[in-house]
């Protein structure tokens, strides 16, 4: 039986020059010489890295992808989340766009921008695409919002596409390892504390009918991601509400994926 199979991007010690590898147990494991996530994606090839071996907790991880060519995001995709912001349910999918600057590693740090006062976190499975509309893994992420451009601005582009507004990772479990990603468990802390604890179930339009919609007018390449949105719990709707400051820690974990944990710089 082949190993789970977990791509990185990452930086062996003392490197400047990232490597695609697959994490291992505690290892990680160069892909090879040229070699990129993306490619592999692409491909959908599971054959193990036999590459040159680091311990995992020497190395720094990167974005998986790193600048992912598109990134969109599906906005009031939980029940419960639209509920506690007081909105009804969508008939259809809500797209938006984040940039590709907006995709940073799974460590951050998420940078807020000088205009920015009301910063939040939202807690998100993300969708990585693989050829031909193949879903080829999933990752962890942080739909980082400025709520208060998205309150005043009709467009959402300059509220959630903002530079290191979308950590992920911390790597891609490729979907052969995820028999069902509508029914993972989905937690956020902040500063250790438990703020969205939620299953992928609550969301009104699963990971096949993302995809779809999305490719009825877009093409989805290898390595896009579809981040699939956030369930409740999130910082505007807390009494009071309760925004990202300077140094407070963000924590997202889902089930069989893994966990990201990122600074607020």
């Amino acid at each position: 039986m082949l190993p789970r199979v977990k791509l990185v991007t990452f930086l062996p010690p003392g490197a400047t020059e990232p490597l695609a590898g697959e994490v291992r147990e505690e290892q990680v494991l160069a892909l090879g010489e040229g070699a990129t996530v993306r490619d592999r994606l692409a491909s959908g090839d599971l054959t193990p890295a036999a590459g040159q071996a680091w311990p995992l907790a020497d190395v720094t991880l990167l974005a998986p992808v790193p600048r992912p060519r598109a990134i969109f995001g599906i906005g009031l995709n939980y029940a419960a989340h639209a509920a506690e912001g007081g909105r009804d349910l969508p008939d259809a999918p809500l797209v938006f766009l984040k940039l590709p600057a907006s995709a940073v590693p799974p460590g951050g740090p998420i940078r807020c921008p000088a205009v920015v006062a009301r910063l939040d976190y939202e807690g998100e499975l993300a969708v990585v695409m693989g050829e031909g509309n193949r879903v080829a893994g999933y990752a962890v992420a942080d739909d980082v919002t400025a709520r208060d451009l998205q309150n005043r601005e009709p467009q959402w582009t300059r509220a959630k596409g903002f530079d290191g507004s979308c950590p992920y990772g911390p790597w891609i479990t490729t979907a052969d390892e995820v028999p069902d990603p509508g029914n993972l468990g989905l937690r956020t802390w902040v500063n250790g504390e438990l703020r969205q604890d939620s299953r992928t179930s609550d969301m009104i339009f699963g990971v096949d009918e993302l995809v779809g919609f999305i490719s009825e007018t877009c093409t989805l390449e290898p390595g896009d991601l579809i981040l699939t949105g956030t369930p409740a719990g999130v910082g505007f709707a807390m009494d009071p509400p309760q925004f990202l400051q300077s140094g407070d820690v963000v924590r997202i974990e889902i089930e069989r994926l893994g966990a990201i944990e990122h600074a607020v710089a």
